[in-house]
């Protein structure tokens, strides 16, 4: 299969836009071709541009309402746009459901909008390598903005603050949002707050209660990036240009200061680190049929290995190979 995939014309039909070229090259990132090394390679001189936008938030928020409402927005800017809903929890979802896409409808016959499921279909590192690299596919394939949204819940929404420059954390009012917000450690990586379906009651309590909370938060430095807490109703688009507005703020800000690159280094490192380990885990799996692993086991079940030992014979044998 490899060997019949015409490496170099997919990525120049991906680079002109193909919505075909450009799924096919995602398909592959989700299913860990052999090929993808090479189509890595030729794909980052063109990435680096897009700015990559995380949208998370607990069910029943509006993710993907305001998802399809930032696309309308930053297609009113001429912005080509990509968007993937990630679900790492779900191998046979294959990301979002279908009322995502539903939802999504809008822009589905847009030539410069890019929409995608996908999932991490249990790969060690999960989002960690498999999204990097569907990002970068989408990046290189000329999208200005990337907007990437979580339909998995709980460590998936700190993981996207890894994954996206500026990340936007999404709230409603009447879910108990600012405890659980505190408690899942999403204060820490929301760089924009939203308080979506605003028009509900209990909105403005959310958005003092989220500002109360933010402001709690290392603040000394004078020239830290403030996050701004929101108010939407995706729905009917109410407060979406001002959220832009602040998407556009927090992207000079982190220009400004140097935080852009800072991380995307940090992104990168993340990937290449999800890779390795990927790969090390994949020649321990073969030291274990080979019954090296095994082995040391029974040893340390026996108390003539101590597992730190064992672990050292393990490392010694990879560095052999």
């Amino acid at each position: 299969m490899g060997r019949s995939l015409d490496v170099p014309s997919l990525v120049a039909s991906a680079r002109e836009g193909a919505p075909r070229a450009v799924a096919r090259l995602i398909s592959l990132v989700e299913d860990g071709h052999p090929t993808l090394r090479e189509i890595m390679a030729a794909l980052t001189p063109y990435a680096g541009h897009a700015h990559v936008i995380g949208v998370t938030g607990s069910p029943g928020v509006g993710k993907s309402t305001s998802t399809n409402a930032l696309v309308g927005a930053f297609r009113a800017r001429e912005a080509r746009v990509g968007v993937l809903a990630v679900d790492p929890s779900s191998p046979f979802s294959g990301g979002a459901l279908l009322g995502d896409r539903v939802r999504m409808s809008d822009h589905s016959l847009d030539p410069h909008v890019y929409i995608r499921s996908m999932a991490s279909r249990g790969h060690l590192g999960g989002l960690s390598w498999t999204t990097p690299q569907a990002i970068r596919v989408l990046d290189a394939a000329g999208c200005d903005v990337i907007l990437v949204e979580t339909v998995g819940v709980g460590q998936s929404e700190v993981e996207i603050a890894g994954l996206a420059d500026t990340t936007l954390v999404l709230l409603a009012p009447g879910m108990g949002d600012g405890i659980q917000a505190a408690k899942a450690g999403i204060l820490e990586i929301g760089d924009v707050f939203v308080v979506n379906k605003a028009d509900r009651e209990g909105a403005d309590a959310t958005v003092r209660d989220i500002r109360h909370m933010v402001s709690l938060g290392d603040r000394t430095q004078p020239h830290l990036w403030r996050p701004p807490v929101l108010k939407t109703v995706a729905a009917s688009g109410e407060g979406v240009r001002e959220v832009l507005e602040a998407i556009d703020a927090h992207l000079g800000w982190m220009t400004d200061h140097g935080v852009l690159r800072d991380r995307r280094v940090k992104r990168a490192g993340d990937e290449i680190e999800a890779l390795a380990v990927s790969t090390l885990r994949r020649r321990m799996g073969n030291l274990r049929d080979e019954h090296g692993i095994d082995g040391l086991a029974g040893r340390v079940v026996d108390g003539t290995l101590d597992p730190y030992a064992a672990a050292d014979d393990v490392l010694a044998s990879l560095a052999a190979r």
